[in-house]
């Protein structure tokens, strides 16, 4: 008898729980502690995949994978063997469409902010998860933040995840806390209504979106921030092993779209503190770039430190600009 009532008492709760799917109203309320508690008991069943060209891969069902950008035709590789047919971009960078399309995918562009997804884009996000082939495969850049909120948008309207269970999930893909307008996302998530997917037509979920410009310099400020980063484990000098790193190069990149951003209009039009923001960033960058270069012709210490000072800066701008524009 007592084996029995404790059955019924798992069934309930597992009734109570499945009760809270897509089309229950409570699941439209923003996610209480209780809940939170609740489902993130239960860890969503995402588990790490290992695949040549792509970082931070995780199959998080049997239609759905998140990670960072492919790299080369390796990653495409990767993600064809794995039988994706779909592929949906939340970053700001120009997606390698005919990559894909040359190996039988799809790329559809759908770039987000690190402040939240805006609903208009969840819609747009959903509709791609729901109609088009899969598997699917989300990814951002890095395959921590934009992407994992974007994919844990997904589970939730096609395989039935509970927001707790989402949190969970980003946590495990390593999204960063201080982006509260990610999580905010997911805990407000409400699942499209029928008439919102069908209003979103084949227009709506482009290969190519238009990104502004001042966000498209900061993608391609980000790309040379990693490599730069990955020179300074070595002295500012080229890594060994392919693909080869030009330390010199990436300062002058690095340099020139902080100089370019530095004067573009929609700096000035986010007002004074931004502006200023950039111009020291766009300061050091230009320091950084000439230690560099010095590093490069002479054995000179001090152009080594100044490199590492000049980047410490900027990792100080980066942060302060971050925190006040962006997160």
């Amino acid at each position: 008898m007592l084996i029995r009532r404790r059955l019924c008492g798992h069934a309930l709760l597992a009734t109570l729980l499945v009760g809270l799917g897509p089309d229950d109203p409570r699941d439209h309320a923003p996610i209480t502690q209780r809940e939170r508690l609740i489902t993130a008991a239960e860890p969503p069943p995402a588990h790490r995949v290992d695949a040549p060209g792509i970082e931070n891969l995780f199959r998080l069902g049997p239609g759905l994978y998140s990670g960072a950008q492919p790299e080369g035709r390796q990653g495409f590789e990767s993600l064809k063997q794995l039988g994706v047919k779909t592929i949906l971009s939340v970053d700001g960078a120009w997606p390698e469409v005919e990559q894909a399309r040359r190996l039988g995918m799809r790329y559809v562009h759908l770039p987000v902010g690190y402040d939240g997804i805006a609903q208009d884009q969840v819609v747009r996000l959903v509709k791609t998860v729901r109609s088009l082939p899969g598997p699917l495969f989300i990814h951002c850049h890095h395959g921590k933040h934009r992407g994992p909120t974007a994919a844990a948008l997904g589970v939730m309207a096609a395989e039935g995840w509970s927001r707790g269970q989402a949190r969970t999930w980003l946590e495990q893909a390593g999204t960063d806390p201080k982006y509260k307008g990610l999580y905010a996302t997911v805990d407000q998530f409400v699942t499209p209504s029928a008439e919102e997917l069908q209003r979103v037509g084949h227009d709506d979920l482009p290969d190519h979106a238009q990104v502004p410009g001042l966000v498209a310099s900061m993608v391609r400020i980000d790309l040379c921030w990693d490599r730069l980063t990955a020179a300074q484990k070595f002295g500012f000098r080229s890594p060994p092993g392919p693909p080869e790193l030009d330390p010199v190069h990436e300062a002058t990149l690095l340099a020139e779209q902080f100089r370019e951003a530095a004067r573009h209009e929609e700096t000035t039009e986010r007002g004074d503190e931004f502006t200023r923001l950039m111009t020291d960033t766009n300061r050091d960058a230009a320091r950084l770039e000439a230690a560099i270069q010095g590093v490069q012709t002479t054995a000179s210490p001090a152009n080594k430190q100044e490199a590492e000072t000049s980047l410490i800066r900027m990792r100080r701008h980066c942060a302060a600009c971050h925190a006040r524009f962006r997160d």
